[in-house]
Formats: C-alpha cells, structure tokens, sequence
C-alpha cells in the first residue's frame, strides 16, 4: 500500500467538472486527488499568420500556477519578466496532444486556444491538465457543430495523459507530489484511446531502468488512461429536450452544452408521436413530457411547458400559449390573436409575465427536479425586433428598453423565465 492508501495501479481520486466557468465558452475543472486544474476554452475566429488561406484552424494551449499552488509561493512569472523553460515546455506538450486527435482541416479559420491554470499542485499537473483540455476541447467541438460554425466532428478518438514511476522496485500509477521527488523513474504518457501513443516521457532520475520496468511503466499507464477516458465519457452526460420547438431548443442548448451534456432533442427522434399536453399547469405538463420523452428514449429528458399569462386576461393564454389561435397556429397567428384582444387596453394595463416549468426525469430513478422560473413585463401594440420565437416581439422588458425578440441572446438566457428555471436546476444538472 501507498502513502496515502491507494494500490499500485490505482489512479487517484479523479473528478471532471463541466461547465465550472461560466464565462468561457466552456470549462472543465479536473482534479487528481489535490491536484486540481481548470481548463478553458476560447474561440477565435482567425488563425496564426502562417495558416492564412490553409483551409486549417489551430489549437493551442497557455499553462500556468497560482502563486498557492503549493505551499510555498511561486512568483507569478509575469513579473519575472518570462515564462521558465517548464511552462513553455508543458503548454508545448498540451498544445501538441490536443493537436494529435484534432483533424485541423475540419476547424477552419479557427483557433481554440487552452488556458490550463493549475490552482493546487500535488504532482501530475501535466497530465491532468492534458486530460481536462481534451474533455473541454471534446465540448468545444460539439458546441461548434451545433452552432453550425464547422460542418464535421474534428475530433479523431478520445485522449488523456498520466504519470507513472518506479519507486523501490515498484511500478506505480499516478504519481502524487510525495511519491514524484522519491521515485528512481519518472514517467508520463499521452495516449489515444485507441491505444497510440502521443508523447512517453521518462526519465532515470534517480537509477538507470531496464526493458522490462519500461514495458511495465507503459502498462500501468495504458490502464489508466483507459480508465481516464472513461471518466471523460461519463462526464459529458446526455440528456433529451423533450421539445420540437426549433426556437426553445437553441436557448436551451446554449444553456446546457457548456454543462457538459451531449443534448439531442425531439428532432432527432422524427417517430415518436407527439407527446400530448393533458396537464391542468405547466407543472404538470412539463412531467407530462419529461416522464414520455424519457420512457421512450431511456435517456434522461428535460422538459419545459412554458407561456404567457396577460393580467388582464385573467392570465390568458396560458397553458394554450402555443395553441392560441388554434391547434396547428404559428407564431404569427398567436400574436395577432393577442393583439386583437388586447385591442384599445391601455399600456398601463397591458401587464404580462412569461412562466416556464422544468421538470428533469430519468427512466429508471424518476423525478430528479422540479422548478420554475417567470420574467415580468408588457405586451406592446406592435411586434419589435426579428429574434427569438413566440410572443418574444410583443414582449417589452421596460428596464431594458428591448422586447425579448431585440435583446441579445446570452443576456436573454440569464433574465428569462427559461434562464432563470435553469439556474435553480444548475447545481442538479452538474450532478446529474
């Protein structure tokens, strides 16, 4: 037994963290045992100088540490005036790893660049630095093709790294900090899932080492890089918007795919009937949907049944937003419904809300959450804007002087009845 309890091939506790800052386009916060790294991802929609008119995109990454990292502070190397010879040499490797499953002509004019910070060091940083960006690049890929920004998955075959040394005699897997200074051998792998290798790095530290500690060295990594990219998989979690609604769709996958979930919707199961809204509430409609879509498909679902309620219609249409002006009317047709009887009502008086419910159910465990979200406002006399979806033209948010159908999407995603339903179900997606 080791140090700190673990076997000789057993990795460290490892987690994987999608989505942990919400300001990059997307994240992963990966941690081996107290070493802890946060990946980010950044796209630009240029590329380097000496790929111009290529057809390639690039990926590339920064490495840095936190002056805490370890116990004893490190000068940021900022003020140093230059980065050390490891950094250089460790974000080269990242770069170059990432770069070795990534088909750059399927990212073209691209660059998505990697900022791997490590926030505490316990040995391992390059590994699972490597580990956590291929997760986030793996996430920034599926973003793209959903946005329709590249037409073809760039991603070759999964990808992580390990440490792995020989100490006493021993070979052992994942090297933390205690064991890294003591080894005779120090060793890391980057390696594809379908078994190739990107880079092995070893080195005698202490002692020379023989064919055979070498050939078992690479077995003990192999193992757990293979158990690493299973993780990797199961942190991008699927999940199923139990909706066809083109526009509610978008809004919810900008939302959820920086999560780390790998969303399908109802389009891609053109089959299945439609699920009918017998529900009395949105609450009730929402399971109606999510309890349907999930049974059916055996993956989890999202559902939501969201509207408008008006005041002065006694919190009409309600439930029946969608079907307003009739059983197959469009969003042209429900507004004007809306407008023909808000017809001659005062602004004063033309007071409104969007309500939206969310219900998350899987197939073997059930209801996993339940919440709702509603946004105040006005309906106006004439629609306004070209984007969004439904009454988003009619609807006017005084504090902002725009209707939901002008305002730019990312700030509608965080003020909307569906944002802010979804930001009470945060804390339940990262965990589902």
């Amino acid at each position: 037994m080791r140090f700190d309890g673990r076997k000789q091939d057993q990795l460290r506790e490892v987690t994987m963290t999608c989505g942990y800052i919400e300001t990059a386009y997307r994240s992963v916060l990966v941690s081996f045992g107290n070493t802890r790294v946060i990946c980010t991802a950044t796209v630009e929609d240029k590329v380097p100088h000496w790929l111009k008119g290529s057809g390639q995109g690039w990926v590339s990454a920064e490495y840095s540490m936190l002056p805490a990292a370890t116990e004893q502070r490190n000068q940021r190397e900022v003020n140093k005036g230059k980065q050390s010879g490891r950094t250089q040499e460790i974000q080269r490797l990242i770069g170059r790893s990432l770069r070795a499953v990534t088909d750059l002509t399927k990212i073209p004019n691209v660059t998505i660049w990697f900022d791997c910070d490590v926030i505490e060091a316990d040995g391992g940083t390059r590994t699972a630095a490597i580990t956590g960006a291929f997760l986030a690049l793996k996430m920034t890929a599926e973003g793209l093709l959903k946005e329709g920004r590249i037409s073809e998955d760039p991603i070759k075959e999964h990808l992580a790294a390990v440490s792995t040394g020989v100490l006493h005699g021993k070979a052992l897997l994942d090297l933390a900090y205690l064991e890294d200074v003591a080894v005779d051998v120090d060793m890391n792998l980057v390696m594809t899932e379908s078994g190739r290798f990107v880079e092995i790095q070893g080195t005698g530290e202490e002692s020379t080492f023989s064919k055979e500690e070498l050939s078992t060295m690479i077995d003990l990594g192999s193992q757990g890089i293979k158990e690493l990219i299973e993780k990797q998989k199961a942190a991008m979690k699927k999940i199923l918007i139990a909706s066809r609604n083109k526009g509610k769709i978008a809004e919810l996958e900008k939302i959820l795919m920086p999560l780390g979930f790998s969303v399908s919707s109802l389009l891609d199961y053109p089959e299945m009937a439609d699920i009918p809204e017998t529900g009395a509430t949105f609450k009730e409609n929402a399971l109606i949907k999510a309890r349907f879509a999930a049974e059916t498909t055996g993956i989890p679902a999202l559902a939501d049944d969201s509207g408008l309620e008006v005041d002065i219609l006694d919190g009409r249409p309600g439930i029946y937003s969608a079907r307003f002006a009739g059983d197959h009317a469009d969003d042209q047709q429900n507004n004007r419904k809306l407008l023909e009887e808000l017809s001659g009502v005062s602004p004063k008086e033309r007071t409104a809300r969007y309500v939206c419910a969310l219900t998350i159910y899987d197939p073997e465990k059930g209801i996993l959450a339940e919440t709702e979200g509603t946004c105040e406002g006005q309906i106006l006399e004439n629609e306004r804007g070209t984007g969004g979806f439904g009454y988003d033209p009619l609807f006017y948010l005084p504090d902002f002087d725009q209707t939901f159908a002008e305002i730019p999407l990312d700030i509608k995603n965080r003020i909307s009845h569906r944002g802010r339903a979804l930001q009470r179900l945060k804390e339940t997606l990262k965990n589902l």
